[in-house]
């Protein structure tokens, strides 16, 4: 691997939103990260003094006194269902190829080392392994749509 080959991993990386690659092949080893650590107090800060979210247009009003209160959806998922998060940033596909079966559907049982998707970044198609047992209970993103660092794929019931 010379500096050309080198510096067209760092274009890609620019291209597609990447923030850390590693390849190794053979003999070599190539790690590459751009930025550096977050600092999670400065983080903190910035959200502390961010105002509140105010809410949509046309979103029910308070509850008068007296009335019930409203359902509030915090984001917590029910008591024993768990995410699949992707592990890079990428395109997310249900199948190995668009002839092919789906890795898992909703009512399926899986392993701690069931394949449930793969990633394909930077033309490398990624295989992404569950780690939590249990039943599929929604799968949250679409065939060939992009994916984020950390973004839920898809919930599995645990208990």
């Amino acid at each position: 691997m010379d500096f050309k080959d080198i510096k067209k991993i760092v274009e890609l990386m620019d291209q597609h939103g990447l923030s850390q690659f590693k390849l190794e092949q053979d003999e070599t080893k190539l790690e590459l990260k751009k930025g550096g650590d977050v600092d999670m107090s400065a983080v903190q800060a910035l959200l502390a003094s961010a105002p509140a979210p105010q809410p949509l247009a046309g979103a029910p009003a308070a509850t008068p006194a007296g009335g019930a209160a409203p359902v509030v959806d915090d984001g917590a998922l029910p008591a024993g269902v768990e995410e699949v998060t992707s592990p890079m940033v990428g395109t997310f596909y249900t199948a190995p190829s668009p002839d092919s079966d789906e890795f898992v559907k909703v009512g399926d049982k899986i392993s701690a080392d069931s394949t449930v998707c793969i990633i394909e970044a930077m033309k490398v198609m990624n295989e992404i392994k569950s780690e939590i047992a249990g039943e599929v209970v929604e799968i949250l993103v679409e065939n060939g749509t992009a994916v984020q660092f950390g973004e839920p794929l898809l919930r599995v019931k645990t208990a």
